[in-house]
């Protein structure tokens, strides 16, 4: 191999949600992937989390099926307990090394059955939990870690610190532990290395005053994550370290080793927020009397959706927001709690007690990451995060070395699994011509024939922690689900999602020769694919599989009545079964894909997520209503770290418009949309004609606008402008008048976090900052009033309020309730509002007043969303299929979404999801053929009578109406069937059936019931 050829395989240094997502991207796309983490196994900080936030999804729902795929996807190679030694080459071609340790169990052996723990005589603390509890020397870091090998703490261990015991090597019927492992080294030839090692957690004892680990009963919010999971030291039970008694008051802290300038962290953590909110609502679902507590600078909640999230706190579940800074944090002897010292709004210090503190501890550097980056010879910032740029998003210094998620900046689930997507696109472009050259291709058993057969159901029923065992008793419906007709097995499971759970089912399936399987656990719209491909490796048609939903229908919405909730349970596990005996198997209908893409809208998301496809080697179709390209951007002059967002355009431009694969269309609109997932045909009307085009994906990328004030006198005088507008003012002539202005008056949240736009639009806070500190840089003398309700210069833009501040711009806060108010008096503009601090009104003129106008979706948006038969949130904004999961996919396979039509975010976040979008885009283009379900509508045409009902409801355009001898006749076109059933509801013949979801069916379940 020459130093020149590219290599088809690509490195993954950290197996957190990033990680696993970049690798499970590539892998798809046809790339093999090392995945490699420092710990036994993958998952990361998500593993040890209870709930994500705004959704509450169980944590570990949402990672489990990731941590399956990952494991058993054939072009995933796990190397767990290593670290990277050296990297040498070139982008496309690396040599690596990676020193992998030995965990004293040989993984091939190892079944993951816990003997060895049990008998291990050595406690040692637990990590994972916090320190919360013990484990033994030798266990499993979780109990749906992967891989589920077991590992010696070689530090502890009794057989390498005193040469004895040897009780696992006895008790291990696999006759897996291996003393004599030694450490391996593993040569690798990569063609990219993608960096996605997460961040650290603050060491809460650095700030001493607020008492962690002098106080018993002040913990970290991580600790707190572990107390209320069910898998965590005290099974899901709220209780306080000092006496195990559940507390009655709990107060949270935020900013804890964040924004913090003394400490080097003068950053903001982002998730801390919007985190502790999330705690808070946990509790208070669980244990509605115990009083919870904020205590917060800026409420941060910037994220889609998380304004509406914080007001539920607020609102429905009464959690106390308190803002004021903390000054000392006491212990009272007799009774163990806490005293709070603080100073409130109005610098009023004052006191609360509280039985139980929660630090919400910020994210600092990864703690190996200066040494990873001299590995690497990628540079690092000032607070030793990895180095990217605005306008690069995952693209290190370094040629061919790219980075995801928290490694860089603070950031949330959502931004790290979008990270994690476009880290993968820019390997897809780097190695495009590897793509499939080192890869094998998934194979499954030969399929099991069932038809003739009598049903003979297993039937899984999962705790899922205490998400669903908290309040449904599993042990009864277990019982209860061994006396229904034909259920042959019944079990309960603890995480019926994790890996050993997984290959236990196919175990069951095999040794009881099951030929139906009922999964009773949370919701098939995350983990049905996941047992589909459980009971395809053993041997099933994945459609011989039924969910009963007993998480989200059931315990979830009856958790305060265990009763009727364990009653409801066992109504759905029967309905299930009912419709399990008639489930019968079916063959996916496969079908070509045209490697093209279509892009909708030409702004900065469009350009980049058409480009970056363009250059994983596919054509594309890039549509734009406005006769030029760059949408919002050609607004925006420059980033709030100064670089030149008018260059970038320009080039951006100039290298689509010249790209061989890409054909720009402008001013033009899409008209029609037709087809299904890699083969879509859609027509579009330019300006001079229509013209029609077949392409596999879509990527909408359509935008949204600046919202143009009704309030505050805007268009009523000329002195009150938008942010926008003043931009552009500052852009055309520095020496120009707004820039000598004695008084500037900035008010935040216009045309945001009201009761007509509910949601924060997350760039107003910098775009205001932004042309303040310009202003004060060139007019020092300029007097700068913002007006704010919460500052949120999240993540490392925090630096830029810091720097606002120190020029002298004056920050004062509004509520809700005291909004500014402006009049005009002798020709003056003259502002009201009150000073919370001092408790009055002021009146003050002003010469010139800025209006942060907030994001608000495209207008076409609902005519878009028609066309593409894709969801919209009640915001307008486009849906995605999952916040976390899937945050640039639609529901529709096949369509994605990026950029502000998605939700308001800055043009860095709107690169990465471009990039994502593409991502996700190449794995179907990167495809001959791909499978599409079989759940479609069947014609008996010896019932239909051509009335053409289904043709005219059917809103896939899946039904024609065809010429036999006898007249008309429906017929089905498969690969646009989308399964909905409006056809065979409406049909007056009941000519039509739905596969997988059959009259008898229905029937079965609703007579069951």
């Amino acid at each position: 191999m020459t130093s020149m050829q590219k290599v088809g395989a690509v490195l993954v240094v950290g197996g957190g949600i990033g990680g696993i997502q970049a690798s499970l991207d590539l892998a798809d796309a046809g790339f093999k992937v090392f995945l490699m983490d420092e710990k036994a196994s993958i998952g990361g900080v998500m593993a040890q989390l209870d709930k994500t936030f705004p959704t509450n999804d169980c944590s570990m729902c949402i990672l489990a099926p990731k941590l399956v795929s990952a494991a058993r996807h054939p072009n995933i190679e796990l190397i767990t307990y290593a670290n990277l030694e050296s990297v040498d080459g070139n982008a496309g071609n690396f040599r690596v090394k990676v020193v992998k340790h030995p965990k004293f169990v040989d993984a091939e052996k190892c079944n993951a059955c816990g003997v060895c723990a049990t008998k291990c005589p050595v406690k040692i603390i637990d990590s994972y939990n916090e320190g919360l509890c013990e484990r033994k020397a030798i266990g499993i870091d979780y109990p749906q870690a992967v891989p589920a090998t077991y590992y010696i703490n070689k530090e502890y261990c009794l057989h390498f610190t005193k040469n004895r015991c040897g009780l696992c090597e006895r008790f291990c019927s696999a006759k897996a532990i291996n003393f004599e492992q030694k450490e391996e080294i593993i040569e690798l030839n990569v063609g990219a290395i993608i960096i996605a090692t997460g961040a650290e957690r603050f060491d809460a004892r650095i700030k001493s005053m607020y008492g962690y680990k002098r106080c018993k009963n002040v913990l970290k919010s991580i600790e707190l994550e572990r107390i209320l999971n069910a898998s965590g030291p005290f099974q899901g039970h709220l209780c306080r370290p000092s006496d195990h008694k559940q507390p009655k008051s709990i107060a949270f802290i935020q900013c804890v080793g964040s924004r913090d300038k003394k400490l080097g962290n003068s950053y903001c953590s982002s998730v801390c927020c919007a985190y502790a909110t999330k705690e808070a609502i946990l509790i208070k679902e669980h244990y509605p009397e115990i009083e919870c507590s904020i205590f917060y600078l800026d409420m941060r909640t910037y994220g889609k959706g998380f304004e509406r999230y914080f007001e539920r706190a607020r609102d429905e579940y009464g959690i106390k927001f308190i803002r004021g800074r903390i000054g000392n944090v006491t212990e009272i002897p007799e009774n163990k709690n806490l005293r709070v010292q603080y100073e409130d709004e109005r610098g009023i210090l004052r006191k609360s007690d509280f039985e139980m503190l929660v630090l919400s501890v910020g994210l600092a550097p990864n703690k190996d990451i200066e040494k990873l980056a001299s590995i690497c010879s990628i540079e690092t910032d000032k607070w030793h995060f990895i180095k990217t740029e605005k306008f690069l998003p995952v693209a290190t210094t370094r040629q061919g070395i790219f980075m995801c998620g928290t490694a860089s900046a603070p950031k949330d689930i959502p931004e790290t699994v979008v990270e994690a997507s476009a880290a993968a696109s820019k390997v897809a472009e780097l190695l495009r011509e590897e793509r499939n050259s080192l890869t094998t291709e998934i194979s499954y058993p030969e399929e099991i024939d069932v038809s003739g057969q009598g049903p003979r159901i297993g039937v899984f029923v999962c705790h899922c922690g205490l998400n669903i065992a908290q309040t449904v008793d599993v042990k009864e419906v277990v019982e209860y689900g061994k006396t229904l007709a034909n259920v042959v097995y019944c079990e309960d499971n603890m995480y019926s999602c994790s890996d050993d759970t997984q290959q236990h089912i196919k175990e069951i399936i095999k040794r009881m020769a099951l030929n139906r399987v009922v999964i009773a656990a949370c919701t098939p719209r995350t983990h049905e694919p996941l047992f589909q491909e459980t009971i395809r490796d053993a041997g099933l048609n994945k459609y011989l599989l039924e969910f009963a939903n007993i998480r989200d229908q059931c315990s979830w919405v009856h958790h305060n009545e265990p009763e009727a909730a364990t009653a409801k349970a066992k109504d759905i596990v029967r309905m299930a079964c009912a419709r399990a005996r008639y489930l019968s198997s079916l063959a996916d209908i496969t079908v070509p894909v045209i490697p093209k893409a279509l892009v909708i809208g030409g702004g900065i998301s469009g350009m980049n997520a058409a480009l970056n496809i363009a250059n994983q080697g596919f054509e594309v179709y890039l549509i734009e209503k406005e006769p030029y390209l760059g949408g919002n951007a050609i607004y925006i002059k420059h980033t709030i770290d100064n670089l030149d967002a008018q260059e970038y355009l320009k080039q951006l431009i100039a290298t689509v418009e010249h790209h061989n694969l890409i054909q720009v269309f402008k001013e033009s609109e899409v008209k029609e949309v037709g087809g299904y997932v890699g083969n879509f045909k859609t027509r579009i009307k330019t300006r001079d004609s229509e013209k029609e085009f077949e392409h596999g994906v879509i990527i909408l990328a359509t935008g949204a606008r600046e919202y143009q004030p009704v309030e505050y006198l805007y268009g009523k005088d000329p002195r009150v402008i938008t942010q926008q507008e003043l931009e552009q003012k500052l852009f055309d002539d520095l020496t120009t008048q707004s820039l000598n202005h004695s008084t500037i008056v900035m008010i935040q949240c216009v045309g945001s976090r009201d009761s007509n736009h509910n949601y924060c639009s997350r760039i107003c806070c910098q775009q205001a900052i932004k042309n303040a500190v310009l202003i004060k840089e060139i007019n020092p003398e300029a007097e700068i009033i913002i007006l704010y309700r919460d500052i949120r210069t999240y993540g490392l833009n925090e630096v830029w309020y810091t720097r606002a501040r120190e020029l002298g711009v004056v920050f004062i806060r509004y509520t809700e309730e005291t909004k500014p108010e402006i009049t005009l008096s002798d020709n003056k503009l003259m502002l009201k509002f009150k000073e919370l601090l001092l408790n009055e009104e002021i009146d003050m003129e002003a010469d010139l007043v800025v209006l942060s106008a907030g994001i608000v979706p495209d207008t076409n948006n609902q005519a878009i969303a028609q066309l593409l038969k894709v969801p919209l949130n009640g915001d307008g904004f486009f849906l995605e299929a999952h916040m976390k999961l899937r945050p640039v996919d639609f529901a529709t396979d096949g369509i994605f979404i990026c950029g502000l039509a998605h939700a308001p975010k800055n043009i860095s976040e709107s690169i990465a999801q471009a990039n994502a979008s593409a991502s996700r885009a190449g794995i179907i283009l990167s495809q001959k053929s791909i499978e599409i379900l079989s759940i479609t509508a069947e014609i008996d045409e010896t019932k239909c009578i051509g009335c053409g009902i289904c043709e005219k409801l059917c809103p896939y355009q899946a039904h024609r109406l065809h010429k036999i001898e006898k007249g008309l006749r429906s017929e089905v076109i498969l690969a646009n069937c989308k399964g909905c059933g409006s056809c065979a509801s409406s049909c007056p013949q009941q000519a039509i059936t739905m596969r997988h979801f059959t009259n008898e069916q229905i029937m079965a379940m609703v007579e069951a019931l």
